[in-house]
């Protein structure tokens, strides 16, 4: 989870690679009018967000409820979307990519062909709410190469696992 422009796509295909689960991205679950919108400039409200939130945790539980795991990249910037998508379950995490606002717009400016504009990154780290110590999640800087990311993650999860 993360601002957009964190690397949230990026991180989570190659965690979810090496740990050999299941990647989704949480963008194609946007109805088409979220993506006009954001395209058009317009931030997403919660009533925008609340159909792609509940379409997202129906596809987490489609998949563990046939015996898989998944790695989810979304932006899950409050907490009452996180509770959407956690629904209560203990084994789950959140990974929050967490990087400064001058950092990301630079890698947002140089990104193509997303329907994200970086005019609203503004938006998104006005809405942001890190993840607080009750939620179990395991904060990253974005700071440092993606296989580093990847190799601090999956540290954290062997350490809670027991590996």
């Amino acid at each position: 989870m993360g601002v957009s422009g964190s690397g949230k796509s990026t991180v989570s295909s190659r965690l979810a690679e090496r740990l050999g689960w299941i990647f989704e991205d949480a963008d194609r679950f946007h109805p088409a009018s979220n993506v006009a919108k954001m395209s058009a400039g317009q931030a997403l409200n919660d009533a925008d967000r609340w159909p792609w939130l509940q379409a997202i945790a129906d596809e987490i539980g489609r998949v563990c409820d046939a015996g898989n795991h998944i790695v989810i990249a979304c932006s899950a910037l409050k907490r009452s979307y996180r509770d959407v998508l956690l629904q209560g379950r203990d084994d789950m995490r959140l990974v929050f990519l967490d990087g400064d606002k001058t950092l990301i717009a630079e890698r947002l400016a140089a990104r193509k062909d997303h329907f994200m504009p970086p005019g609203l990154l503004d938006s998104q780290f006005e809405t942001l709410e890190p993840p607080q110590a009750d939620e179990r999640s395991i904060s990253v800087s974005i700071n440092a190469p993606v296989e580093s990311i990847v190799d601090h993650i999956v540290g954290r999860l062997a350490g809670e696992l027991g590996n």
